[in-house]
């Protein structure tokens, strides 16, 4: 206990000072991989080493190689940081150390899950009867809610993919707009229903109701998934779910609805009419990590009908322990699976209904501050309609805009990536993080003006 003890007295110091460092600390990373692999050490020592030792090499041998995630001047992926409360519940996840899999085993994790759950259903506007599995992200959650999906619209086709597979059985029509994540063609391979049939997107990238009509009746009458998405990746847009999913209806089809982070818009009374019709759906991927600023990996598959997951997630084992109300085994494929459940809850009892819409509304308007500011560069360009919390900008060419990006890594104030967007080079700006304060806006603004200058 006394080795123990150390090792996490050495580290909780360690992340202190860490935390502490983000306010002034160059936000990317100062060390390359092969600096990390030296300071670590390429070679597996022979004698065991005391391990509070080990955490003090491995934060100081780090260290330098760390990106400042979860600063509040990170804004190169749609990637939030930790609240307070879920980062410490994250510590107790660990040293809990509990398989999260059966009521039986770990009811403390089931009765989270359980209390999770029914708030993230609340505060997004979803049916209080659906089921909400925890995944390791987005893409696992697109994945779960797919899969229920694929087997419910081949069950109502009359094929049985639990017992027989895919091979031999009708073909699955998967529509999506163009303007649809990557994460949703990585889910449909593993699914093994290939590429889905993208149908037209408008400029800010909501698909087009008309164009999805059209393509659902070409589809004739076969078993059918509609994708649509809440927040485009770009430009933040929403689909027009009223209208969509009303077209899906009539094909008789699944609706998937891929918010990874814009389902959080239902939680802002003044943002909640961006997912209008939203809950109209059958199933819903989002992330916690996301805006709600829990810790890597939590993903949220919410599906409309418990059966439908179950069926295609469920399984059982001689040696498991089946409850009667279900496990949260049969929400989500992983057998195995930290305690994602206790983060989330520690969030949401955190901040509370007021503090999630409030934290919404805070990344809502830093994004349109940044808009604001970016506009008045001189040669900047902002291209998207900023109505959630992204937002794409250009310098008058590709070369130019590539240029401010490489000189604002430089300066180090904060970290924007690039992208391609429209067949055109743009600065894409994601306001994710809840620490992110108007001042950390201003001086990142500062550092665009800077890297615009003369380039």
């Amino acid at each position: 206990m006394d080795a123990r003890e150390a090792a996490l007295r050495r580290a909780h110091d360690h992340a202190v000072r860490w935390l502490a460092s983000l306010a002034d600390r160059r936000v990317p990373a100062r060390a390359s991989v092969d600096e990390i692999v030296r300071a670590l050490g390429a070679e597996l020592p022979d004698d065991p080493s005391t391990p509070a030792d080990v955490v003090d090499l491995l934060a100081t041998a780090c260290e330098p190689g760390l990106t400042a995630f979860p600063s509040g001047r990170f804004y190169g992926f749609v990637v939030g940081g930790t609240e307070p409360a879920a980062l410490a519940a994250d510590w107790l996840v660990s040293a809990w150390d509990q398989n999260c899999v059966m009521r039986a085993v770990s009811p403390a994790y089931s009765a989270a899950e359980d209390v999770a759950g029914a708030w993230l259903l609340d505060l997004l506007g979803l049916p209080s009867t659906g089921s909400v599995g925890f995944t390791t992200g987005a893409t696992m959650a697109n994945f779960t809610c797919l899969a229920a999906g694929r087997d419910t619209v081949l069950r109502r086709a009359g094929w049985n993919v639990d017992r027989d597979g895919l091979t031999g059985g009708p073909a699955v029509h998967v529509i999506a707009g163009e303007s649809r994540h990557m994460a949703i063609g990585m889910a449909l391979r593993y699914l093994g229903l290939g590429k889905p049939d993208l149908v037209k997107a408008d400029d800010q990238g909501r698909i087009e109701p008309d164009a999805l009509r059209h393509a659902l009746t070409a589809g004739g009458q076969s078993p059918t998934i509609v994708i649509l998405q809440a927040g485009d990746v770009h430009s933040g847009a929403f689909d027009p779910f009223v209208e969509s999913i009303r077209a899906a209806r009539e094909a008789d089809a699944w609706v998937h609805v891929d918010g990874a982070f814009g389902m959080w818009a239902a939680a802002s009374p003044r943002y909640a009419r961006l997912t209008a019709g939203c809950a109209d759906a059958d199933s819903w991927a989002t992330d916690a990590h996301k805006t709600l600023n829990v810790p890597y990996d939590c993903g949220l598959a919410i599906v409309r009908d418990p059966s439908a997951v179950r069926a295609a997630m469920g399984e059982r084992g001689d040696y498991l322990i089946q409850h009667e109300h279900g496990d949260p085994i049969d929400k989500v494929p992983e057998l195995s699976r930290r305690g994602r459940a206790f983060t989330a809850w520690a969030a949401l009892r955190s901040l509370g209904r007021s503090g999630v819409a409030d934290l919404v509304e805070r990344l809502c308007a830093h994004a349109r501050a940044f808009a604001t500011g970016i506009a008045e560069i001189d040669g900047a360009t902002v291209l998207n309609d900023v109505v959630f919390t992204q937002v794409c900008a250009e310098f008058g060419s590709d070369e130019r805009t590539d240029r401010v990006l490489a000189r604002l890594l430089e300066d180090g104030t904060a970290w924007i990536s690039g992208s391609t967007w429209h067949g055109r080079r743009v600065m894409r700006i994601s306001v994710s993080n809840w620490s992110t304060t108007d001042d950390d806006v201003r001086r990142t603004l500062d550092a665009i003006r800077r890297a615009a200058v003369n380039v």
